[in-house]
C-alpha cells in the first residue's frame, strides 16, 4: 500500500500527503458541515562548491522547483554494481545546507519519504523546517530520488494511462471481471519488461542501498546520518545490514516488518487499514450533528457503502470522461487511513455527495491527494516484485484475497490488484527476505504508532528485535503513518528526535519499548 509495502510506498506519498493536507486545511475545500556518533563529520559542501569523489564531482546549483533554499545535483551510478564500468543511470539529489559554524556541523543527514518510488527531493526542505532550528543547522540535509524515481534518469513509466479514471471496479462481481484485472496486471508487467528489461533486475532495495553508499562516497563522508519514513525504513535496515560501519545515526519512523517483505506485509496491511476505516466510521458517528452520516459506526459505514455503490452504478463524469468511480472513491478514502487529519474533509465531502448530490469535494480530494502517480507505481512494482519472489499461481492469490475479504473487505481486493503485477513480474527475487542485522551498528532511534495501518506495530517490533542497538519510542494509540514532524506536532516525539540528532541521546528504557508518547487527540469537524 501507499507509503510502503502496499498501495502507496506510501507510499511512501507521506510528504505529499502532508503538504496536500496543509494545503487542504488552508483552502478549506469549501466543504460542509527518520552513541556510535563518533567525531563530527565534515560538512558536505558550501553553496558554491563541487565535492569530488574518486570518480566524479557533484555540481550543486539552486533547485528550480522542489523548495526554496535547496540546492540540486545529479550523480551517475552503475546499473549493475558487479560491473561498475558498465552502463550508468543518474540519481537526483537535493541539499538544504548546514548553517552552523563548521566546527559544530555534524555531516550529512540523508532523508527518504518512503514508497518505494516516493520522490525525496522536497523532503530535505520539509525536514529542515520541521526539526528544531539549532538541530537542522548542524546538518547538510540531503534528499534524493531513488533510481527510477522522479527526477532521476530514467524515470520509470510503464503505462502512463494506467490510473486514468474509469478503471474496472476493484471488487470483481464475476470471474470475467476478475479476468479483466488479471489481464491489466499481466499487461503492466509486460510493459515494464518491454521498456526497462535492462534495468529491472537491478531495481531492488539492495541496489538502492548500494546507491546510498555511492551518495556517501560522492559527498566525501566516512559515515552518513539517515532519517526515513515507511518504505525508507526498510531501505535503512538493508543499508545498515550491508554497510554497518557507514552508519553514524539512523532514525526509522513507521517501520516496515522485514520478515514480511512483501507478500505478508501487504496482507497485514489489509487488516490494519480495515481497523483505521472502522475508526473513521466511529469518529464520523461521534459528529453526526455535523455530518449527518449516521449516529453509529454501523450507520456511517452504511452511508459510505451507499456512496460507493452509487459510484459503481453511476460514475461521476467530467469533461474528459469519468472523473470519479468506485476505485477513485476508495483511493481517496485511503488517505484517512494514513492520516486522520483528512477525516473532517472526507466526511464533509461524503455528506456533500449524499445529501446535496454534489461530488465536487470528493473529486477535488481525489485529484489533489488521492490519485496515484504512475512513476511511483512503476518503481513500487519494480522493487517489491523483485526484492523477494511472490506467489505465481493466481488461484492462490484469489483464495487468500477472498479469505481476507471475508473479514477485512475495505482494502482486500484494492490491495490485491495494486500488487497483482508481481504474479507476472519478469524478475524473480530470492525465496526469502533478506536477514536484517549486523555487528557494529550504532544506536538507532525508532518511532512507531501502535495503530499505524501502513506499517503495523507488530512488524515494527520484529524490526526492533533484529536491530538490538535500537531504542523504540511508541506513540500509544497513534494511528497516523509517520509520527515525527507531523502537523499538528507531537512535541513528545519531536523531542526524542531532536535530542537524538543533536547529541545521539536515546531513551534509557532497555525493553523492546524504551519510551512512550501520548497520541495527539483526534480531529474535530472543519469549519
Amino acid at each position: 500500500m501507499a507509503g510502503t509495502a502496499g498501495r502507496t510506498g506510501g507510499s511512501s506519498r507521506l510528504a505529499v500527503l502532508r503538504s496536500t493536507l496543509a494545503a487542504v486545511a488552508v483552502a478549506g475545500l469549501a466543504l460542509a458541515g527518520c552513541s556510535g556518533s563518533g567525531p563530527a563529520a565534515p560538512s558536505a559542501h558550501s553553496a558554491s562548491s563541487a565535492r569530488t569523489s574518486a570518480r566524479q564531482a557533484l555540481h550543486w546549483r539552486p533547485c528550480s522547483n522542489v523548495g526554496t533554499g535547496l540546492l540540486c545535483a545529479s550523480l551517475r551510478v552503475p546499473v549493475n554494481y558487479a560491473k561498475p564500468n558498465g552502463r550508468k543511470i543518474t540519481l537526483a539529489l537535493s541539499d538544504h545546507p548546514a548553517t552552523a559554524p563548521k566546527a559544530q556541523q555534524q555531516g550529512v543527514l540523508l532523508v527518504n519519504p518512503g514508497g518505494p518510488g516516493g520522490t525525496g527531493l522536497s523532503l530535505a526542505a520539509v525536514v529542515a523546517q520541521g526539526l528544531s532550528p539549532s538541530v537542522a543547522a548542524d546538518y547538510d540535509i540531503i534528499g534524493f530520488d531513488t533510481r527510477g524515481t522522479g527526477a532521476s534518469v530514467p524515470a520509470l513509466h510503464c503505462d502512463p494511462s494506467y490510473f486514468n479514471p474509469g478503471r474496472p471496479n476493484y471488487i470483481p462481481s464475476s470471474n470475467g471481471a476478475e479476468q479483466v484485472w488479471i489481464s491489466r496486471a499481466r499487461s503492466y508487467a509486460a510493459d515494464c519488461e518491454k521498456k526497462y528489461g535492462w534495468l529491472l533486475p537491478y531495481m531492488n532495495t539492495r541496489d538502492f542501498a548500494r546507491d546510498l553508499n555511492s551518495i556517501r562516497i560522492a559527498l566525501g563522508q566516512r559515515q552518513i546520518n539517515y532519517f526515513a519514513y515507511s518504505y525508507g525504513t526498510y531501505l535503512g535496515q538493508v543499508f545498515a545490514t550491508m554497510f554497518p560501519t557507514r552508519v553514524r545515526r539512523m532514525v526509522l519512523d513507521s517501520t516496515v516488518d522485514p520478515a514480511g517483505v512483501w507478500w505478508q506485509d501487504n496482507l497485514d496491511q489489509d487488516y490494519a487499514f480495515q481497523q483505521r476505516q472502522d475508526a473513521f466510521f466511529a469518529w464520523a458517528a461521534r459528529y453526526h450533528g455535523s455530518y449527518h452520516l449516521g449516529a453509529t459506526a454501523a450507520q456511517v459505514k452504511a452511508s459510505w457503502y451507499q456512496a460507493r455503490n452509487q459510484l459503481v452504478a453511476h460514475p461521476v463524469q467530467g469533461a474528459n470522461g469519468t472523473a470519479l468511480g468506485p476505485d477513485e472513491f476508495d483511493d481517496t478514502f485511503l488517505l484517512g487511513g494514513y492520516n486522520n487529519g483528512y477525516w473532517p474533509y472526507l466526511a464533509a465531502a461524503l455528506t456533500e455527495y449524499l445529501r446535496d448530490g454534489s461530488p465536487a469535494g470528493l473529486v477535488q480530494l481525489y485529484r489533489e491527494a488521492g490519485k496515484q502517480g504512475e512513476n511511483e507505481f512503476a518503481v513500487y512494482n519494480a522493487v517489491e516484485c523483485s526484492d523477494v519472489d511472490w506467489p505465481r499461481n493466481w488461484s492462490y492469490w484469489n483464495r487468500i484475497t477472498r479469505k481476507v475479504y471475508s473479514t477485512a473487505p475495505y482494502e482486500a481486493w484494492d490491495n490485491a490488484w495494486f500488487n497483482a503485477a508481481c504474479a507476472f513480474w519478469p524478475v524473480k527475487g530470492p525465496a526469502k527476505p533478506m536477514k536484517i542485522g549486523a555487528a557494529g551498528l550504532p544506536p538507532i532511534l525508532m518511532l512507531q504508532g501502535t495503530l499505524d495501518a501502513a506499517t503495523p506495530y507488530a512488524g515494527a517490533l520484529v524490526a526492533r528485535r533484529d536491530l538490538p542497538t535500537a531504542r523504540m519510542v511508541v506513540v500509544e494509540g497513534g494511528g497516523n503513518h509517520g509520527q515525527s514532524l507531523a502537523q499538528p506536532p507531537n512535541t513528545c516525539v519531536n523531542g526524542y528526535l531532536n535530542r537524538y540528532l543533536a547529541t545521539g541521546a536515546l531513551p534509557s528504557g532497555t525493553g523492546l519499548v524504551s519510551a512512550t508518547c501520548p497520541a495527539l487527540p483526534p480531529p474535530t469537524p472543519a469549519g
